[in-house]
């Protein structure tokens, strides 16, 4: 598997040897993202963090999930990793106030996890932060991840990606590698990529439009356009969750337990939920919310109703289109 140096590697390979005494991951330079993948309420979930780095991600993690839970951090930079062991042991126990340390990092590739040491179902919540766009392989990580995730475990990222498939001359740029373009995928395709892994509704929680405006990177990428975005992927039973949104009478509360999100929690751009104001929801948000039990936000919400009764496309709306006469 071929892989590319760019110039973000080198920076954080050089920033990376030089001494940081005093110093954490939560205050290093090292810190190259597109969003900030991390939802509230994971107190006592099994986190994994996809290429890593210093490791400034695992140690907010760290402080969310509690002494209960834990966080793993995968990277393949050895440099980086030592940043991130550094202080961990210190920061859990004399700043977190943890009788242990509740964070440990692998050296590995985000492609293989296994070969890294993250065992199938291990995994509550994986976490990556402008990292999956620099893989020669993404169905593989895609694939890996689902692997490593529990039962209504999630994929939660921020990644960048791109309104339309890079011209070879685009992938190939030294320089548009390093800056994290290049290797952006197009919506589209990951989308595709995410439900051939076992993802089956792919949603985005936050999207911005990222602007090139340098002229000699223009010059090699046209008029595609770039965006960040922040996807949540849930790892649920087969059949809960489906390609289209239906219709089951299904009503979802959320009980205001996530601490900083009592007054209300946003499940994805389309829903956000008022603390307990009940709401009608699809068969595939009340799947993500915990009907069952079995997504990791259950115990958040309270979900009423089954799929006993079909009530036709969400949204309603004929299912094919007519004509003036009424006739399809």
């Amino acid at each position: 598997m071929e892989r590319k140096e760019g110039g973000r590697l080198r920076r954080e390979r050089a920033l990376a040897a030089q001494p940081l005494p005093h110093r954490s991951p939560l205050s290093h330079p090292l810190l190259f993202s597109c969003g900030a993948p991390l939802p509230l309420g994971i107190a006592g979930l099994r986190v994994l963090d996809l290429g890593c780095g210093s490791g400034r991600d695992c140690y907010a993690a760290a402080a969310l999930v509690g002494e209960k839970g834990s966080v793993t951090g995968v990277d393949m930079t050895p440099e980086q990793l030592a940043v991130a062991r550094e202080h961990a042991e210190s920061y859990c126990t004399s700043t977190l106030g943890y009788a242990s340390p509740n964070m440990t990092f692998v050296e590995g590739y985000m492609e293989d996890l296994a070969a890294a040491g993250v065992a199938p179902g291990s995994i509550d919540l994986a976490i990556s932060n402008c990292v999956v766009n620099l893989s020669p392989d993404k169905p593989a990580v895609l694939r890996g991840v689902y692997e490593a995730l529990a039962p209504g475990g999630e994929f939660y990222f921020s990644d960048v990606y791109s309104d339309r498939r890079l011209s070879d001359a685009a992938r190939s740029d030294e320089v548009l590698w390093g800056e994290c373009v290049s290797g952006a995928l197009y919506t589209e395709d990951f989308k595709r990529a995410a439900v051939a892994a076992g993802f089956a509704y792919p949603v985005v929680l936050a999207a911005s439009p990222i602007a090139i405006n340098d002229p000699a990177m223009r010059r090699v990428l046209g008029p595609a356009r770039f965006y960040s975005i922040t996807y949540r992927l849930f790892k649920l039973p087969a059949g809960m969750l489906e390609s289209a949104c239906e219709d089951y009478g299904q009503v979802a509360t959320y009980r205001g337990t996530i601490p900083g999100s009592e007054g209300a929690y946003t499940l994805d751009c389309g829903h956000a939920f008022e603390a307990g104001r009940p709401v009608l929801v699809c068969g595939n948000t009340a799947a993500m919310v915990g009907e069952g039990g079995v997504s990791w936000l259950a115990p958040h919400f309270e979900v009423r109703g089954d799929r006993s009764a079909h009530f036709g496309k969400w949204g309603g709306g004929d299912p094919v289109p007519l004509t003036s006469d009424g006739k399809g």
